[in-house]
Order: structure tokens, then C-alpha cells, then sequence
């Protein structure tokens, strides 16, 4: 008994002296790019393995960011980011790298690690700074200010090399810098006498280091630069610790398919605006041309509820109009008072309006109205009216309005291409031109949000925090922000009262700094108190335009944010403004290096809500994923982006949302009592009673989710009859169930399988489309909408030409759906832009003609079928728009 004793308690100790057995270390090393430093990659990979092998410790590389996930980044005492640059994770492992450094684990970043990730916040304050710019590669002398690092020891005081030398920004206060740099010996410095090159800081529950150094092929095989690099990944790898996810806090991203927009209505609406979810599911819409629609929860059906007599109609000079039923929502407590507040512009009188009516039943009684506020309206030519309403903590009703002026050219005038870049002619003729004289304008209504406390009488008051005193001479005290284009959809938080809304920029595609501005962005913005947010002095951030002589052409020095002046002549208010602030977001018709994620093309920016979960019920909110989110949409470009935000309401990171979704022109996005995001589409192509126009849902599925068909594929598409073809579908289910397959031939026939694989005969002479349904065990059904064509009865002999040709057709149409061209261009109607059959008519089938329409597809295009501006594409391959263009001319 005594020897079992004794062997048990040697085996003990045994057992925990081998568990105290330090575990080799192992790093990962990651060179995703996006073009740039493949040389240096692929002499700077096989040298940290050579120091992993002299040094004790695992090195794994890859380009591939799927392994940047919890499950891999498990196995890894650090990740080194060697030469990373652009956009280079996606949601998915941004959340997951963030957890693996909130879990103790550790970073390393070399070089270009820092010109990557630029609107994932996160990322920069983990490397430390972002990339600014940088001169020619050349000379230049380093000092070590801290020798006490592993990554510095070795080094000399004063150590001369040449490399590619970094300017930073957003340079963060906790790092801790080992090493700077001399700017007088050498050209092109931009940070001062403290530009820092490498240093190390505590992150989260890791450490993370980084080192400018390492551009050149060269410092690879530099022994002193590899004795810095190797004391970095050694700082970083610690006592090698084991990593701690219960520690981890951001919570990771919801697999994309349990997010599902389910279509409420859909083909009933003419040219909707704004929308409010009523407390029992009902949704109030209102159109623009005057009628308010209601949807009935109960039936599935909508109903007209109310109709204002508006102004609404195509301008005499061929323009549309853009006024009419601007904007809607309910009071916060209509549940007891039943109040409805609409702006619109009333067909009588040169005003936009907000009144407020009382609704009974389903019914907006015209009688009840109580006039607000109004404000003036100048009618001769358009734009921009803004008209959203929203309501703040407190009852505080926020309202935009557009600055009334045109970014067109009037026929006959010269106004100097006012319509690209800011307006802001003040001759007599040309008014509508001069944005000054409202988003300019202190004692102007237009081009501003509104804020305002409204009395039980429906009078209002003038809430304390506004951007002017009541009292204040050539102020209105009604302004909250100033210095708005087009600030169309609002949002507010309903927690901390930050005023949200996208702004409708210009149309300039290019800069012109040295004689009028900036090209035309698109903003989104946060306001977290009044101010004057640029326009139509600056855009984005604070960009500023140039005073600009339109009877001689001449121009001044750029306007200065901080001392803005409004020297128009049809300013009625204060000359000297406010300190304008920057946007929040910014983007241009072309790709943008501070935003790459929202890509390129046609802009139109949107608030959406700010979301807390805690503010809905449990069992039909949105999961805690998305608890302290906003969201952020655009009109054309059909995305929807998540902001995660920083304590202080800065921007933390920007996230796709249902990217692979077709959204139709959401133009307004609400939630809804029970915690659902609700969206009011306003359907492709402009002033038009569009087919996909509609109402929608986002719902999330947290259990069994159903199948999801990816391509349906026949073996023979056409032939003579009798006609035998086999039906294929791909198709998979992320739970792993059964899948059973529903057919539908086409022809009246359906048929069922428990194998992706159907074979059948045709008879009967006809263009069939086939689809296909996959249901699993649990009776959850896609709804893939996938289709195939099979062209029975015909054998022609030019038939196999005639199907290559709708196949290739197929995919230029496709292409095409894909971007937002369908925004402004229908099949066979005029819209903003020209259809395409007339675009067809207008150019023959051959290689100039394609030569020349890849090109206004690149660069986009202004005059040659209307006034309004039609939107690069710079980004899309000549191949692609050939492809676009073959299916034009197929519409011959």
C-alpha cells in the first residue's frame, strides 16, 4: 500500500514538472497586400524563419486572411503584419483579431503595416499611427532614445541607413518610442523633431511593437536590423503565456446568412420618402407627390391614410422638381396623442412646411393640421430640400433642410460650373446659385438642421445648446447644425442626443485647388453639439474651396475653417462664422483612400438609427452584435455599413452589413418597437412609381437556418424535341441537414428529389425556366431565386451562337445590376441619365464605339444627355465594361 502511495505521489510530480515545461513558442506571419512590397515579402518571410530556427521559436506564414480567425490565432504566441497594406480583413477577422489581443495576445508590425485598415480605428491604435506619406528611399539617420528594448540593444546611438522613410499620422499618445528619426538629414520629413520609427506599447492584454524599418530587399540580410526586428518579435512573444478569452469583449460578427430581408410589400409606392413604424406594426409612408400610404400589419396590405396638395411637377426649364412630401414621423407618445408631423411643400405658396396633424383611426384628418414652422422656398430651378424628421431624447424634434440651390447650369448662362463645386455666385441673376445666401446663412433656415422643442399647443420653443441664443442679432435660434447641402435622411441617438445624417455632396469629379476647390464628397456626419459644418466654404474634411470672381473668373485664397467669412451679397446674417468642423465620413465618386471600404461610383449618403439593444425586447432584437452600433447606408451605392464607436463617440470602425443582399434604394431605415430594422425602398430609377419600390424587414435567425442554393446548371439548353436534359443545383446547409429538392420545369410541372440531380424530357416546344427550391429536414426553405433556362424545340443551326450571345448578354446585364448604374439609367425609359436602348440607337456596334464608352464609364460624364452628372467608374476592368456595353448593343 505504501508503494502505490509513493508511486502515485512520484507520478504527481512528474506530472507537474512536465506541465511546467515551457511550450515551444510559434508565430504567424501575415503579408496580405494590396500591390505594393511583394519583394521585400518575399525576402522578409524566409528571414524570420531563419530567426525562428536560430532562436527557439515556430514561424508559419500566409497571404490568406481566413486564417486570421479565433480557431487559428489560437495556436499563435504573436502575429507579425509584415508589410500589410490596404484593406486587408474583413469584419469576420477584424472582430476575431481584436479578441485575440483582448485574449493577452501579442503583435508585430513591420513597415507598411501601418498604410492598411485606415477606417478600422482599432488597427491604428494597435500598430500605433497610420501611414501619411513618404519621400524618395535615401539617406537618413536614426536615433535610439531608449536602448533598454530588446529591439534596441544592439543598435549603435546613431545609426545611418538608407530605407523608405514614413511621415505618420494619428501617431497614438501610449506608445512608447524607441527610435526617431533626423529630419534635417535628409528630404521630405514631415513629423518634426520627435518623428518617431519604432516603438512598443502595452495593448489590451498583449504587447504590440512596430518597426518603420524594413522596406529595402537589402535590410533582410542587415544584421543589425535583423537583431531589431528579432528583439521586437521577442518583446512581442513575452514569457509566452497562455491567451485568456474570457477576457475578450468584442463580441464576434453573426454568420451573414442569419441575417434575412424579408419583403413586406412590394410595387405599391410611388416615389416614397420617409416612413415611421406605428406602436402596433402598422407603417405610415408618405409619397412625394402628396399621399400618405399606410401599411396594415394585420393584411399584408396598403391603404391610402391622408393626402396633402403639394408642389411636386417638372419644372418648366425641364428640370425635376424635388419638393413635395418631404419628410414624416409620429411623436414620441402617439401612442396617447396620435400626432403625426409632415414636411411638404404646399402647392399654394412658396414655402417647405412642418406642421403637425392628428391621425384617427387610418385616417390623417387634413383638418387637424397645426402649421409649425415654415420656411421659405425658391422655385425657379431646383434642389436640395433635405425634409427628415426625427426625434431626440426629451421630445427634441430634429428637422433638415436643404441649402435651395442648383448645382445646374441655367441654358443661356455662363455661371462658371457652379453645379460641380460650391455655389456661390451673388449676382443678381443668378441666386439660386449662391448657397451662401442659406447654408451660409446665420439668419437662414435652409441648409441646416433644426432643433426645437414642440409645445402641447404645437407652437415651439427654442431649446438651451442651439447654435445661436435666442436674441442673438441675424441669428435664427431654431438652427442646431449650419452649413448643409443636402442633408437627407437624419438619425439621432436616443441615448446621448448625437445628431446623425448623410449629406448629398457635389459633383465634381476632379479637383480644381487652384482656382475653385476640392472634387465633390459625400458626407456622413455626427454632431455632438451645435455647429457649422463647412458647406459652401468646405466639404469633407474642411477642404477648403476658393472665393471665386464669377464675372471675371478670377480667384481668392482658399477660405480658412477656423475664421470662415460670408462676404455674399445676399447674406442677411452674421459675416464672421463659426470654426467649421470636419466630416465624420467622407467619399467621392472615386475610391477613397480614408474610407476604402465604401468603394466608388455614384454617392448618396443616409443616417441610419443608433442601436441599443437593451432598449427592445429580448426575443425579437437584433443580436448583441449590434448593440452600440449606427448605421450608415447609401441611396446608390446599395451598402449598408455598421459603425462601431469609440467611448467618445469617435469612429472605431466601419463594417459591411447583408453585403451579398439586393437592396432596392433604401430611403429610409427606422426601427421598429420590437427591435427589427425596418426599410422603405425607394425602387431603381428616379421620379418614377417603380416595380421594386417597397417595404422591408431585417429579421435574424439565431436557430436553423435554411439551405442555400448557390447555381442552377442543365445539361442541354436547347435541342429538338424530344428534348432530355439533366437539371443540376448546388446547393448546401449550414446546419448539415438533409436537403430535399423542389423543382419547378417551367412548363406546370413540379417535381421533388432527395438528390441535387433531376433528369427530364421535354415534349412540347417552348422557352422553359427552370427553378429550384432546396428544403431541409426541419422544413426551412431557400429562396435563392436561381434560375435556368432550357430552350425546347429548337435546333437551329445558328442556335448555338444565339445562346453564347444571351450568355454573354446574360452576364453584361448582371454586371451591370451590380453596380448602381440602374440608378439613374432604365432598360427602354428615360430617367435621370439616358435609357439604354437609346444609347443603344445612339452607337454602332463596333470598336470606336466601345473604345469610347469604356471611357465615360471610367471617368463618367456631364452634358451630352442632360444636366446631371453620370458617375465614373474607375475601378471596374475594360473588360467589364465591354461586357456592359456587348449587352447594350444587344438591345438593338
Amino acid at each position: 500500500m505504501r508503494f502505490k502511495i509513493t508511486l502515485l505521489l512520484v507520478l504527481c510530480v512528474m506530472l507537474f514538472n512536465f506541465s511546467k515545461i515551457p511550450v515551444k513558442p510559434r508565430i504567424l506571419v501575415f503579408t496580405k497586400t494590396s500591390g505594393y512590397h511583394h519583394e521585400s515579402i518575399a525576402v522578409g518571410v524566409p528571414a524570420i524563419m531563419k530567426l525562428g530556427a536560430e532562436n527557439n521559436f515556430l514561424v508559419d506564414s500566409t497571404s490568406d486572411a481566413s486564417k486570421i480567425t479565433e480557431s487559428n490565432l489560437k495556436k499563435y504566441s504573436a502575429v507579425v503584419f509584415l508589410h500589410t497594406t490596404g484593406y486587408m480583413l474583413n469584419n469576420y477577422q477584424q472582430a476575431d483579431l481584436e479578441r485575440y489581443m483582448q485574449a493577452g495576445g501579442n503583435f508585430v508590425g513591420v513597415h507598411a503595416a501601418a498604410d492598411a485598415e485606415y477606417d478600422w480605428k482599432y488597427y491604428g491604435r494597435l500598430v500605433g499611427a497610420y501611414f501619411l506619406s513618404h519621400p524618395q528611399q535615401q539617406e537618413a539617420t536614426l536615433n535610439v532614445v531608449d536602448k533598454n528594448h530588446p529591439a534596441t540593444r544592439g543598435l549603435p546611438a546613431v545609426w545611418k541607413r538608407k530605407d523608405e522613410w514614413y511621415n505618420f499620422k494619428s501617431i497614438s499618445p501610449k506608445i512608447h518610442v524607441l527610435m526617431t528619426i533626423d529630419e534635417s538629414s535628409y528630404t521630405g520629413g514631415k513629423n518634426g523633431a520627435t518623428h518617431p520609427m519604432a516603438w512598443y506599447q502595452n495593448f489590451e492584454n498583449g504587447r504590440s511593437f512596430y518597426t518603420e524599418l524594413g522596406h529595402t530587399d537589402e535590410s533582410y540580410v542587415d544584421p543589425l536590423f535583423l537583431g531589431h526586428l528579432l528583439g521586437g518579435i521577442k518583446y512581442a512573444i513575452g514569457d509566452n503565456k497562455a491567451l485568456d478569452y474570457s477576457k475578450a469583449t468584442t463580441v464576434r460578427v453573426p454568420e451573414a446568412n442569419r441575417f434575412e430581408k424579408t419583403q413586406l410589400v412590394q410595387g405599391t409606392f410611388f416615389e416614397p420618402t420617409e416612413m415611421a413604424v406605428l406602436p402596433n406594426f402598422d407603417i405610415l409612408v408618405s409619397q412625394r407627390r402628396g399621399e400618405l400610404m399606410l401599411y396594415k400589419n394585420g393584411t399584408k396590405t396598403v391603404k391610402q391614410a391622408g393626402f396633402l396638395d403639394v408642389y411636386w411637377k417638372t419644372h418648366t426649364k425641364g428640370v425635376n422638381a424635388e419638393e413635395g412630401v418631404l419628410g414624416l414621423n409620429i411623436d414620441p407618445d402617439f401612442k396617447t396623442n396620435h400626432y403625426v408631423y409632415i414636411y411638404y411643400s404646399p402647392s399654394d405658396t412658396s414655402v417647405n412646411r412642418l406642421s403637425r396633424f392628428t391621425m384617427t383611426g387610418d385616417t390623417i384628418d387634413n383638418k387637424t393640421e397645426k402649421v409649425i414652422l415654415q420656411l421659405y422656398s425658391q422655385r425657379e430651378i431646383c434642389c436640395h430640400t433635405g425634409g427628415s424628421i426625427a426625434f431626440g431624447p426629451d421630445h427634441m424634434l430634429f428637422l433638415s433642410a436643404g441649402d435651395n440651390s442648383t448645382p445646374f447650369d441655367e441654358p443661356g448662362k455662363k455661371p462658371f460650373n457652379t453645379r460641380a463645386f460650391a455655389p456661390q455666385d451673388d449676382r443678381p441673376e443668378f441666386l439660386n446659385h449662391d448657397a451662401r445666401r442659406s447654408a451660409g446663412n446665420t439668419n437662414d433656415l435652409r441648409g441646416k438642421i433644426l432643433r426645437i422643442k414642440i409645445n402641447p399647443d404645437g407652437t415651439y420653443s427654442i431649446p438651451e445648446g442651439n447654435l445661436f441664443k435666442q436674441g442673438t442679432p441675424k441669428t435664427r435660434p431654431e438652427i442646431y447644425v449650419m452649413g448643409d447641402r443636402n442633408p437627407y435622411r437624419i438619425s439621432v441617438d436616443q441615448k446621448n442626443g448625437f445628431l446623425y445624417w448623410g449629406e448629398v455632396g457635389p459633383d465634381a469629379q476632379k479637383d480644381s485647388l487652384e482656382t475653385r476647390g476640392p472634387r465633390g464628397y459625400d458626407e456622413f456626419n455626427q454632431a455632438r453639439k451645435a455647429g457649422f459644418f463647412g458647406w459652401p466654404f468646405f466639404i469633407a474634411n474642411n477642404y477648403a474651396y476658393r472665393p471665386f470672381d464669377y464675372a471675371t473668373g478670377v480667384s481668392g485664397a482658399p477660405w480658412d475653417p477656423m475664421h470662415p467669412v460670408n462676404d455674399s451679397r445676399n447674406n442677411t446674417g452674421l459675416r464672421e462664422l463659426p470654426p467649421a468642423q470636419p466630416a465624420f465620413i467622407w467619399y467621392p465618386y472615386a475610391e477613397s483612400p480614408d474610407f476604402p471600404q465604401v468603394g466608388t461610383g455614384g454617392r448618396n449618403a443616409m443616417a441610419g438609427p443608433a442601436y441599443y439593444t437593451d432598449m427592445f425586447p429580448k426575443a425579437t432584437r437584433m443580436p448583441d452584435y449590434f448593440n452600440k452600433k449606427v448605421v450608415f447606408y447609401d441611396w446608390i451605392r446599395g451598402f449598408i455599413k455598421l459603425l462601431t464607436l469609440q467611448p467618445n463617440g469617435d469612429l472605431d470602425k466601419m463594417e459591411p452589413f447583408m453585403a451579398d443582399t439586393k437592396f432596392h434604394n433604401v430611403i429610409d431605415m427606422e426601427t421598429g418597437p420590437d427591435g427589427k430594422i425596418y426599410l422603405l425602398e425607394y425602387g431603381t430609377g428616379w421620379f418614377a412609381k417603380n416595380k421594386d419600390a417597397g417595404l422591408a424587414r431585417i429579421d435574424y435567425n439565431s436557430g436553423n437556418r435554411a439551405p442555400e442554393v448557390a447555381s442552377v446548371a442543365t445539361s442541354k439548353a436547347y435541342g429538338a424535341l424530344p428534348l432530355t436534359t439533366v437539371l443540376t443545383v448546388k446547393a448546401t446547409d449550414p446546419e448539415k441537414n438533409k436537403i430535399i429538392y423542389m423543382w419547378n420545369l417551367g412548363n406546370g410541372v413540379k417535381k421533388t428529389t432527395t438528390v441535387p440531380k433531376l433528369t427530364y424530357t421535354y415534349t412540347k416546344k417552348g422557352n422553359y425556366t427552370v427553378s429550384v427550391e432546396a428544403r431541409d429536414e426541419y422544413d426551412a426553405v431557400s429562396t435563392s431565386g436561381k434560375t435556368v433556362a432550357v430552350l425546347a424545340g429548337q435546333d437551329s443551326p445558328d442556335m448555338k451562337l444565339k445562346v453564347a450571345n444571351m450568355k454573354a448578354n446574360a452576364a453584361g446585364k448582371a454586371l451591370m445590376m451590380s453596380l448602381d448604374c440602374s440608378a439613374c439609367h432604365k432598360v427602354s425609359e428615360k430617367s435621370v441619365g439616358p435609357a439604354f436602348a437609346e444609347v443603344a440607337k445612339k452607337y454602332p456596334a463596333n470598336a470606336a464605339s466601345s473604345a469610347h464608352l469604356i471611357k465615360k464609364i471610367a471617368n463618367g460624364g456631364h452634358g451630352v444627355w442632360g444636366d446631371v452628372d453620370m458617375p465614373g467608374h474607375p475601378a471596374l476592368k475594360p473588360a467589364e465594361s465591354q461586357k456592359i456595353i456587348n449587352w447594350i448593343y444587344s438591345l438593338k
